[in-house]
């Protein structure tokens, strides 16, 4: 029988159809959308002109249309967000029905873009359980996620470490926010890291707690991180900008 605790309640999804829809994000969001198929969602974002995380999700191609599997409580100003930049194209930009589920396990879906070590993932019916276990086994991988922990406006892209979690693409054209990513990349000019901490008492550099967990994310300088878990994408990923 399969497990129907699958579903992840604070996600959502958005359908953008249309005439040339691939054309319309490649010139917005952060990943080359020639990689987008239905074996392989990508993880993007949307970025401020100066290079700020707005809004982060995961694209997945269906047809000719783009599914955006994104936060829950993101949607509506996601929307807004994107129509913005339509103007007179004939694209439809609008939210839809319709679960994301997960799993630890394979056996259903495809493995999360981040990080393989993260699980299973796929989009189905609004219908079963909602799923235990997952923002832990994510933040434990040191991944994060959403305007709480990534910040609105407040975080560089490549600070969210989008470079070593497949955020990103060097080698796609422009799109918003690209001058300044692509600025600190090839200047190696990461100075400050998003991180996963054991809880502590927070303070500035504090964007969430999770006294449940006993964990938090931080913002850090990358001279001090201090306790921050330290999984082997990011100790690769420091040792290699240390070399």
């Amino acid at each position: 029988m399969t497990d129907t605790s699958t579903r992840l309640a604070d996600r959502a999804l958005i359908r953008i159809s249309g005439e040339d829809v691939r054309g319309f994000l490649q010139g917005l969001v952060t990943q080359d959308m020639a990689g987008v198929t239905p074996e392989t969602p990508q993880w993007a974002a949307l970025l401020t002109p100066q290079g700020k995380a707005l809004f982060d999700f995961i694209l997945w191609a269906d047809r000719d249309s783009i599914l955006v599997d994104c936060e829950a409580t993101q949607r509506e100003a996601l929307v807004r967000r994107l129509s913005i930049y339509r103007l007179r194209r004939p694209i439809t930009i609008e939210p839809v029905e319709g679960g994301v589920h997960w799993s630890p396990k394979a056996g259903q879906g495809v493995p999360d873009p981040r990080l393989a070590a993260l699980g299973y993932r796929w989009l189905g019916s609004v219908e079963g359980d909602e799923a235990s276990g997952w923002r832990e086994h994510r933040l434990r991988l040191g991944v994060t996620e959403g305007v709480e922990e990534l910040g609105q406006d407040k975080t560089l892209w490549l600070e969210c470490n989008a470079g070593e979690l497949g955020g990103v693409s060097f080698t796609k054209g422009c799109y918003v926010g690209q001058e300044n990513t692509a600025r600190m990349h090839y200047r190696a000019k990461v100075n400050r890291r998003l991180v996963v901490t054991p809880l502590g008492e927070p303070g500035d550099r504090t964007r969430i707690a999770y006294p449940d967990l006993g964990l938090m994310v931080e913002l850090r300088r990358v001279e001090s991180l201090g306790d921050a878990l330290m999984p082997q994408w990011l100790a690769a990923a420091l040792q290699a900008d240390a070399s």
